[in-house]
């Protein structure tokens, strides 16, 4: 009998390994197409089967699958989120090719165009920032003007916060548009860029799977111009009622994308007016999502999300109620990282469910105003918010780095 494999398009740093432990505890053989294995270090420190393959070529992958079939019975096929996203692209139109379990390819194709997206939010009667679509910098220029300023600048296509920027007054949204338009920025495709209106009010995240709502986080970002996530605290001090609202918000964002399969990623502020939906993402959230949903509500994502893909029933019941919260440790200056110690006196502390560092000893830190500026994060988990607070500072202050600015020329 074929040994029961599950195709990963692509691997991630943050949640891979999550991923094909998942795998294995549900009796599947993980295996990762990508087009650059080695760097994803825990195909190899786990012997996980990788396959070198251009990710971008439909074609090759589904060669590589059809020959893979010869030896594995192929249960499911998913992707995960790069910087374009497309890899969860490919992943849907694998499985619509194959005969597999996924999402609707042509929603995630037009879920992962901010632009396209934006459009067919507001056709259902969705709130959302007003918003143009500029190709050069005059109709920038112009787009900003016309929605008034201060403007978000941001690319068309794209994920964590790579390129966004909050441009205040003229002379930043110039300079953001040269940078973006000026060969800084690494476009998958013709540069577009989506000029919107800043939405002012407290930011949530809504993790979703399928038509069922699993949670809704409170975020806190760094100071501006960037969106460089700083805290996340899951769930969110809502009253029923506005849990209620930006639940069918959600729901809403859903049936007018066509994304009532597998997991989804809602972002949205609180603003006088009410929710405003400022992104939808066909994926789950990014590390520590998953986990946080799992530490507050025994809700394990990732594993219900295989389930999904090779068409076993996935099971979304709250084990319990607990609140956990994670800090980002973002530097506050580009050099040299001399040294970071204090993981091990961190996770000491009881409620400390994970510390982990991203980056090592003597690596460069050049920030870029986007979610690789952090260098890792701390978790916490208790039975209250304040507690789970208190728990988290006394984590983050027992860790310690220095870094020492790159030489001036």
């Amino acid at each position: 009998m074929a040994k029961r494999a599950l195709i990963f398009v692509e691997g991630h740093s943050g949640m891979g390994l999550q991923h094909v432990q998942a795998a294995q505890r549900l009796g599947l053989h993980p295996i990762t197409l990508s087009a650059d294995p080695a760097q994803y270090d825990y195909l190899a420190a786990e012997r996980i089967e990788a396959i070198r393959v251009d990710t971008d070529n439909l074609e090759s992958l589904i060669r590589e699958c059809s020959r893979l079939s010869a030896t594995y019975d192929i249960t499911g096929i998913t992707g995960f989120s790069r910087a374009d996203e497309s890899a969860c692209v490919t992943a849907a139109k694998l499985c619509r090719h194959f005969g597999l379990p996924g999402p609707n390819p042509v929603a995630i194709e037009q879920c992962c165009d901010k632009f396209t997206q934006r459009q067919l939010l507001a056709r259902a009667g969705i709130p959302i920032p007003a918003y143009r679509l500029a190709a050069d910098a005059t109709e920038v220029e112009s787009s900003a003007a016309m929605i008034g300023l201060p403007v978000v600048l941001k690319p068309a296509v794209g994920s964590g916060s790579v390129g966004v920027r909050l441009c205040r007054n003229v002379d930043e949204v110039a300079e953001h548009t040269s940078y973006l338009l000026g060969g800084s920025h690494i476009w998958p495709s013709a540069p577009r860029i989506l000029v919107e209106e800043l939405a002012q009010g407290q930011q949530y995240w809504i993790d979703l799977m399928g038509d069922e709502v699993i949670g809704i986080a409170a975020l806190e970002f760094g100071p501006p111009p960037q969106f460089v996530y700083h805290e996340a605290t899951y769930p969110a001090p809502l009253t029923d009622k506005e849990h209620e609202h930006v639940a069918d918000v959600s729901l809403s964002c859903l049936r007018a994308l066509g994304l009532e399969w597998g997991p989804t990623n809602v972002e949205l502020r609180w603003t006088k007016c009410g929710p405003v939906v400022i992104e939808v993402n066909p994926r789950l959230a990014g590390s520590p999502g998953p986990q946080m949903a799992q530490l507050a509500y025994g809700v394990d994502l990732i594993t219900e999300h295989i389930k999904l893909v090779i068409g076993d029933e996935c099971d979304l019941r709250r084990r319990y109620s607990q609140s956990a919260a994670a800090r980002f440790l973002n530097p506050d200056r580009d050099g040299t990282l001399d040294w970071i110690d204090g993981d091990s006196r961190a996770a000491a502390i009881r409620g400390v469910a994970e510390v982990r560092f991203y980056v090592e000893p003597k690596a460069p830190i050049v920030r870029k105003g986007d979610y690789r500026d952090s260098i890792g994060h701390v978790v916490a988990v208790s039975a209250t918010s304040v507690e789970t607070e208190a728990i988290l500072q006394r984590a983050v202050e027992s860790i310690n780095w220095m870094i020492t600015p790159f030489p001036t020329l």
